[in-house]
């Protein structure tokens, strides 16, 4: 039997996925660049690879916290994941460079409050 915080965060979850309006299956590849809020989800494909990349704010910095994983990595027993950790002043960038000649930068807001994603080729 569920208790009254079990049966309020499955509410919340059923509520949350009817809310968000994207719809996705299992084979689908979903990108969101951001910008996003505290806590909210970037998910990028960068060449060959992919990133999931989220923030918290932090005495007015973004502390920015991103894996990046081989495609080819799900669905099997191997994983090429590596785990980026920064602390970004307002409208300070990191850049991740990927095997594929591209840079992803990930950008901290103004004030703080938001983190933005972009995709540059390199020569």
């Amino acid at each position: 039997m569920f208790n009254r915080i079990q049966l309020l965060c499955a509410v919340t979850g059923v509520l949350a996925v009817l809310a968000g309006g994207i719809e996705a299956r299992a084979y689908e590849v979903v990108d969101h660049s951001g910008p996003v809020e505290a806590n909210g989800t970037i998910l990028q494909t960068v060449g060959s690879q992919r990133v999931i990349a989220f923030f918290q704010r932090d005495n007015g910095r973004c502390t920015v916290n991103a894996v990046v994983f081989e495609k080819t990595d799900v669905g099997t027993d191997t994983t090429t994941a590596a785990r980026v950790r920064a602390t970004l002043r307002p409208d300070e960038m990191l850049s991740i460079d990927t095997s594929d000649n591209q840079i992803l930068g990930l950008q901290c807001g103004s004030n703080a409050k938001t983190l933005t994603s972009w995709i540059r080729v390199t020569s």
